[in-house]
């Protein structure tokens, strides 16, 4: 009977050990993708921005700038 108990004990032990592990690497897979999936579309919007457009102001005319209440305005 003690080698009966002894032999479940130990088969729930090693169960419960490899149920433990499985969620351990599960949930480690899972942050990696989520991680995976944040630097993608990261690498992705940074190559989207648009290059700034360098300009000269005419020199016969003068640079006007306002504000519409939205964002300043600046008419080279």
């Amino acid at each position: 009977m003690q080698n009966i108990r002894a032999l479940f004990l130990a088969l729930a032990g090693i169960t419960i050990f490899a149920a433990l592990a499985l969620f351990t690497v599960s949930l480690t897979l899972a942050v990696g993708g989520i991680l995976t999936v944040c630097l993608v579309g990261r690498a992705i919007s940074t190559r989207m921005k648009p290059a700034p457009i360098r300009t000269k102001a005419d020199r016969g005319r003068e640079m006007r700038v306002w504000n519409d209440g939205r964002g300043t305005i600046i008419d080279l």
